[in-house]
């Protein structure tokens, strides 16, 4: 036999759901109005604030770590190379050899003699005081040189020198042929061109252009233009 509800109890239950929805949207209003806060606070941040955030826990975890390691009596920089693959060391090797020399092509004959000089001198041995006396005392005045000093004959460059020198050279040679290369042209290309600059310049317009103006081009060409 089943239990019959009454009007009582429908009406109870009704107030009782109607109560848990009263509930959810308060629950609801409470969190959008939390997340508006938030927004609005993250909106008032500097831009660069999460970039800011994650560095400093990567210091925080890093600073942590070192103790560990400190601690145990264990090598950090060791182990966080042991950590690195073959292949990201030597990346990062090239990205930090191009930080501290970057090479970043030709821009004046100033700036690329400065460059040139500074990685000479960086590549230059550490000093050998011995042999600096040695032949401070072998060449005697001659060793400060001036306006009427000849050394040439006096000194003898060392075999390894030598092959530095060749060395160098020829690392010059093939950034030369990097940076000289120029574009092939193509012989059965159509000329619509007086020289070079003309050339860039009506690939420039083709570029922004082209698709609007190559039916009138080719009207242009056949001479059935209006």
């Amino acid at each position: 036999m089943e239990k019959t509800t009454t009007a009582s109890e429908k009406l109870a239950e009704r107030k009782a759901r109607l109560l848990e929805l009263h509930k959810q949207r308060q629950e609801a209003r409470t969190q959008n109005h939390q997340e508006v806060v938030a927004e609005d606070a993250r909106k008032k941040l500097p831009s660069n604030w999460e970039a800011r955030k994650r560095q400093a826990e990567w210091l925080l975890a890093d600073d942590k770590a070192r103790a560990e390691a400190k601690a145990a009596g264990k090598d950090y920089e060791r182990l966080q190379l042991l950590q690195v693959s073959a292949i990201d060391a030597e990346r990062i090797e090239k990205k930090k050899i191009r930080k501290d020399n970057p090479d970043l092509g030709f821009s004046t004959y100033e700036a690329q003699t400065a460059r040139q000089y500074n990685r000479l001198v960086k590549n230059m041995p550490a000093r050998d005081m011995a042999k600096y006396e040695k032949q401070k005392a072998e060449l005697g005045d001659a060793f400060y040189g001036g306006p009427h000093t000849t050394i040439h004959l006096q000194t003898k460059d060392t075999p390894s020198a030598i092959n530095n020198m060749v060395k160098d050279l020829e690392q010059q040679i093939d950034r030369r042929k990097k940076y000289s290369r120029r574009r092939i042209y193509n012989d059965d290309a159509d000329v619509d061109f007086i020289n070079e600059r003309n050339s860039k310049f009506n690939k420039k317009l083709d570029r922004f252009y082209g698709e609007h103006t190559a039916e009138i081009k080719q009207n242009l060409e056949r001479g059935t233009a209006i």
